[in-house]
């Protein structure tokens, strides 16, 4: 992030709301990529999109095989295509990983002789962008709020352990976010849960940020509490309208918050073992909030007695509402079924053991790490990997 100035910056259009994917019939354009996943194909969304584009008299061709955490192969086998077929509009439609695996296609389609390791270079890696197509995202789920974000993360699958790489660059941050809370709808308890927890754990890392600001403050406290509030209801009840658009909305806004501060420990962390160990995303933040949060409490203890407050549990003394939060955080994990420990998530103890130095090394590389409240040393990220992975506190 720079230090000269501050900004906010999120997507120019911005549509939510029930049964606002007929937004794209009011789109200029003439041929479209549609990039997702063989779900939101057999649920009929990418019938859907196509016809609103095609209403709006724009010509469309489908990329459906994006996998979770998506590969470099497949980010260059989607450019490929796109070559081939010259959009002027691409859609990423999906949970995060299409419409990030759509955001790296965009680059290398406008620039094919670009280089991973350029695209990596945070802020300026990126070259510009919309000399040939602009970039509309429709998220699925209500949680990695990539719609509206400078990120896009990429696995790279020809070295062991696999490593997710990031491109940070406002010029991969979609043009039109598009965010019906029709599509997450079908989501099933575990996935709403998972996803619901990204949530959360963006706009709480957003507030406690060193890169905070008074704009996304409010903004981070709303989200954060909306979620926490709707959450536990889309997860009984995932037909209940009410909690998903509440949902979806708080992911959105969560979105506008963590895109302009950066993240923290949590994500780094989470990050690590998702491309290790396959848990999901939002899953391995949810298990590792607790004790980061503990680990950071000599720096941002007021802060998290302002979440805890925005949950409806006040304190007038920073650590004993950083307290109620964490336990508020691992009341609702207990309720969502969300392991809350690493051990209790299927990871073999010797492995882990085995893996814990290099799983350190790589958080501590990781580009959320620098907005964390703390500056941590790696033997310090490896005690909060090792607390997390037997449940113990982070003293």
């Amino acid at each position: 992030m720079s230090g000269y100035s501050k900004w906010f910056r999120i997507p120019r259009d911005i549509v939510f709301g029930w049964g606002c994917l007929e937004y794209l019939k009011q789109l200029d354009g003439k041929k479209a990529v549609i990039v997702t996943d063989k779900v939101m194909q057999q649920l009929g969304f990418v019938e859907k999109v196509k016809s609103y584009l095609a209403e709006a008299g724009i010509k469309s061709t489908v990329f459906d095989e994006v996998e979770p955490d998506p590969s470099r192969q497949t980010v260059k086998k989607g450019a490929k295509l796109m070559l081939e077929y010259q959009p002027d509009l691409i859609v990423g439609l999906g949970g995060g990983s299409a419409i990030d695996a759509g955001k790296a296609m965009w680059i290398f389609y406008e620039h094919p002789d670009v280089t991973w390791e350029q695209i990596f270079v945070p802020f300026t890696g990126v070259p510009k962008l919309r000399n040939k197509a602009r970039y509309v995202a429709i998220p699925s789920t209500s949680g990695t709020a990539t719609e509206v974000t400078l990120a896009a993360v990429i696995t790279n699958r020809d070295v062991q352990p696999n490593v997710k790489d990031f491109t940070l660059s406002y010029e991969v941050t979609p043009d039109i976010a598009i965010c019906d809370p029709e599509l997450p709808s079908t989501m099933p308890p575990v996935v709403t849960a998972n996803t619901g927890f990204d949530v959360i754990v963006h706009a709480v890392e957003a507030y406690v940020s060193v890169n905070a600001t008074d704009v996304t403050d409010p903004i981070a406290l709303r989200s954060a509490a909306m979620a926490y509030e709707w959450l536990p209801r889309a997860f009984a009840n995932g037909s209940n309208k009410e909690a998903r658009e509440k949902m979806h909305t708080a992911s959105l806004m969560a979105g506008f918050t963590f895109t302009n501060t950066a993240l923290g420990l949590v994500h780094s962390t989470a990050h690590q073992i998702g491309a290790e160990y396959g848990v999901p995303h939002g899953r391995a933040n949810a298990i590792m909030l607790p004790y980061v949060v503990q680990y950071n409490t000599p720096a941002a203890a007021a802060r998290y007695a302002d979440v805890a407050r925005a949950f409806g549990h006040d304190s007038s003394d920073p650590y004993e509402g950083t307290a109620k939060f964490i336990k508020a955080i691992r009341d609702l994990q207990k309720l969502l079924g969300i392991p809350a420990c690493l051990k209790d998530a299927s990871i073999d103890e010797q492995d882990f053991l085995n893996k814990v130095d290099m799983l350190a090394q790589n958080a501590m590389k990781d580009g959320s790490t620098p907005a964390n409240p703390r500056v941590p040393t790696v033997e310090e990220i490896k005690k909060i990997f090792l607390c997390a992975y037997y449940g113990n506190d982070v003293l």
